[in-house]
């Protein structure tokens, strides 16, 4: 690329041309005519055109000084434009933090939880993604991931938020009659989540084998997100695999009812994880405090 010239020449240059004065270009630059008059001289040395036709007065640009105000012109808008809406965006994000967590956590937990939140923060926003990822990433523009898991992460500060205990779901009327009919989990209709990205969640076959039982005699109805399986379970498809995080509240309001003596302790839970970069911005600090206060505040409350 061909070297420019100082961006101090271009700037002189451009009131120059847009003022179509010396003089009042050195009123507006607050420098002295003689000094813009050196800054135009140095410039066409160093291009090796001339840009003012001095036989005239007052001068005028010539046809290459012309092409190039307009280039310059465009160009300091641009640089202008840019560092203003970078100004803007810091201003945004004073204001903002960006979360990460799965569909399942954002739809059942989280979204319907938020309110609470601008309600004691009106100034902060807190922007949710739901990657299709069920370990979300905390990579630069995502300042919080709620992941479920064991908590062994190292790519940030890792904050235990509820401990997870699952158990088999379905809707009330199907439970109940399920039950009266004696029927073992291995008869009934199971509702599964299995995708290539859900490599960090148990699965039936980890809970029937962990409670002794034998695998279902049906393979039932499979779904790669947790949204659509509440959706079938809530239905009477069959049972799913409940959790904290996302049949919790649905639980608690009685709209699907709890596989009696089915409940797993696994060990595991969500997690609240910081990038290292966003600890301490006001708005993190301001979701941290408030999300670690709901979660023990629900945390006696038994589903």
């Amino acid at each position: 690329m061909q070297q420019l010239p100082p961006l101090r020449l271009l700037t002189t240059f451009a009131e120059v041309a847009r003022l179509g004065s010396m003089q009042e270009a050195a009123g507006r630059l607050n420098v002295t005519r003689p000094a813009v008059t050196q800054a135009l001289k140095n410039l066409e040395a160093h291009i090796g055109l001339t840009l003012l036709d001095r036989s005239r007065k007052p001068a005028r640009l010539t046809d290459a000084g012309q092409q190039l105000a307009w280039a310059v012109e465009a160009g300091l808008g641009q640089i202008a434009t840019a560092i203003a809406d970078m100004q803007a965006a810091a201003q945004v994000e004073e204001g903002q933090l960006t979360l990460s967590c799965t569909l399942g956590m954002a739809t059942y937990w989280l979204m319907p939880r938020l309110p609470q939140f601008y309600a004691l923060h009106p100034d902060v926003t807190v922007n949710v993604q739901a990657p299709s990822s069920d370990l979300p990433a905390l990579r630069p523009g995502i300042d919080i991931a709620l992941r479920y898991g064991s908590g062994g992460w190292t790519d940030g500060q890792v904050v235990p938020l509820f401990h997870e205990e699952v158990c088999p779901v379905g809707h009330p009327d199907l439970v109940e009659r399920l039950q009266a009919e004696t029927h073992s989990l291995s008869d009934v209709a199971l509702i599964h989540v299995a995708s290539p990205e859900a490599r960090h969640w148990a699965t039936w076959s980890d809970y029937l084998q962990k409670q002794g039982l034998a695998a279902p005699k049906a393979r039932g109805q499979v779904f790669d997100n947790y949204v659509q399986a509440v959706q079938a379970m809530q239905d009477g498809r069959g049972l799913m695999w409940g959790w904290r995080s996302i049949t919790g509240d649905l639980e608690r309001d009685g709209s699907v009812a709890r596989w009696p003596g089915g409940a797993l302790d696994l060990g595991t839970g969500y997690h609240l994880c910081i990038r290292p970069a966003a600890a301490g911005r006001g708005p993190v600090e301001a979701f941290q405090t408030w999300v670690l206060a709901q979660a023990a505040a629900e945390a006696s409350e038994v589903p």
